[in-house]
């Protein structure tokens, strides 16, 4: 199995934050963000990575990136290690797991798009018949799809859970124009991401989108955009609501965590080499049918 890179080592970086995937650095005017090979699934990261994940998430992103930005700028400022500056220039801990972005002032808010009722969405619903004070129509099935996609951010947390929030809550946090705006463009670059990936054979179920404000007031997107790690990937031909669905994401992880009963506390599992393998393939697979490229 290939190797995979859990811990970044860029010495002579300023480092800035580690998250669950990603490493930033401070370059001084702008960032790079690095996405290692390091997989959570509730809230923990697990033991071991999926090989090559970062570079696939980090391609992911920088083909959206580039797709949607006739909708929103976004904060990329090149993907290509030739053009980092210094000893990042054609580094190989950094080729095609890096992305050179610009600075921004983060909204501390997480985007959620619903195009279908999965997940959590769905375990609020049969609760309230509603999700972030949504209300739904009665009877859905799990994955159903809804009429119109809706908009159900949470709060975005340091550490631990996002929690979900209303919209009005939104609006309270971050006042009532960029809450409309971050709002209304989530589900303009949902619905175009969508109507893509159908084309491919590809539903994409639910996302989150992450925004931040440039120094003269302009929203941009940020962080990742409609990966794997960042969304619901569904295969069109094996659609049935009812229950859940096959997975390009991983949710491979979470269901082999689930089988085993573990409590959720660290620490996290080691995962066995099959699953490793498998949610490796998954996300390749997600990755050829959205990009059509073969290699990474």
């Amino acid at each position: 199995m290939a190797d995979t890179l859990l811990k970044i080592e860029l010495p002579d970086q300023k480092f800035l934050k580690r998250g669950k995937v990603r490493d930033i650095y401070d370059l001084g005017e702008n960032l790079l963000i690095v996405a290692s090979d390091r997989i959570s699934a509730f809230d923990y990261i697990m033991q071991n990575g999926i090989p090559d994940k970062g570079r696939i998430l980090t391609q992911i992103s920088a083909f959206w990136f580039n797709y949607t930005r006739d909708i929103i700028a976004n904060h990329i400022i090149s993907t290509d290690s030739a053009d980092f500056p210094g000893t990042l220039k054609n580094n190989p801990v950094v080729d095609k797991r890096s992305m050179l972005v610009k600075k921004c002032k983060v909204v501390p808010v997480e985007c959620v798009v619903r195009g279908y009722i999965s997940g959590s969405g769905w375990k609020e619903y049969q609760q309230s018949q509603s999700i972030c004070g949504i209300k739904l129509t009665a009877g859905l099935k799990e994955s159903d799809k809804l009429p119109e996609p809706i908009f159900t951010p949470t709060t975005k947390a340091e550490e631990g859970h996002d929690l979900p929030i209303t919209f009005d809550q939104v609006k309270d946090q971050v006042g009532s124009k960029l809450a409309e705006e971050i709002k209304n463009k989530s589900i303009e670059v949902y619905k175009k991401a969508a109507e893509y990936a159908s084309t491919k054979g590809m539903i994409i179920a639910d996302t989150k989108f992450e925004f931040g404000q440039m120094p003269d007031g302009s929203v941009i997107l940020i962080d990742e955009i409609l990966t794997p790690d960042s969304s619901r990937f569904w295969p069109a031909d094996q659609y049935r609501p009812g229950g859940s669905q096959p997975s390009y994401d991983k949710q491979f992880v979470r269901d082999y965590l689930e089988s085993i009963k573990w409590n959720k506390q660290p620490p996290a599992p080691k995962l066995p080499d099959d699953v490793v393998q498998k949610t490796r393939e998954k996300y390749m697979e997600a990755y050829k049918k959205l990009t059509g490229k073969d290699v990474l």
